[in-house]
């Protein structure tokens, strides 16, 4: 299995950042591996919202269908919020989680992403954590870039 994990800060308010990010279609506006998503059913940002998410890998175009699996708001009172999501195809299955916490003026932000091979293909699971951490140190520097435009908004 391939994990990677970062955790951004932004000036931005966690609601704000909430709202972006539990739209899953806006990965494509930061994560630079992701060449288009868009919403093909439910309420963006909701629970059971499903988002169909290109991948690209080495040149080859990946679609991916993800399920949000929870969408939980941060609390006004200082709570974190959470969204929990999740793909799957022949060749492996996708978890992603995002808590967003408010921290000082504005929040902190923690991606944790896991990847499984599936099948025969588990072999290729040491060359699948190399490029996903390569993989996830671009969409981390994405990330943090979009979160800057958030605050830059206010």
């Amino acid at each position: 299995m391939a994990r990677f994990g970062t955790t951004v800060t932004s000036s931005a308010d966690p609601q704000v950042v909430f709202d972006y990010l539990a739209d899953f279609s806006t990965v494509a506006q930061w994560d630079p591996g992701v060449s288009a998503a868009r919403l093909i059913d439910g309420v963006a940002g909701s629970a059971g919202a499903r988002y169909l998410v290109t991948a690209e890998f080495f040149g080859r175009k990946i679609p991916l269908e993800y399920h949000c699996l929870m969408a939980e708001r941060p609390a006004d009172s200082g709570g974190s919020g959470r969204i929990e999501l999740r793909a799957e195809n022949a060749d492996f299955v996708s978890f992603d989680v995002i808590t967003i916490r408010p921290a000082g003026l504005g929040c902190e932000v923690r991606y944790d992403a896991d990847l499984a091979l599936r099948g025969f293909r588990r072999v290729g699971d040491l060359g699948l954590r190399v490029l996903f951490e390569v993989v996830g140190r671009r969409a981390s520097g994405g990330l943090r870039q979009a979160l800057a435009a958030l605050a830059s908004e206010r």
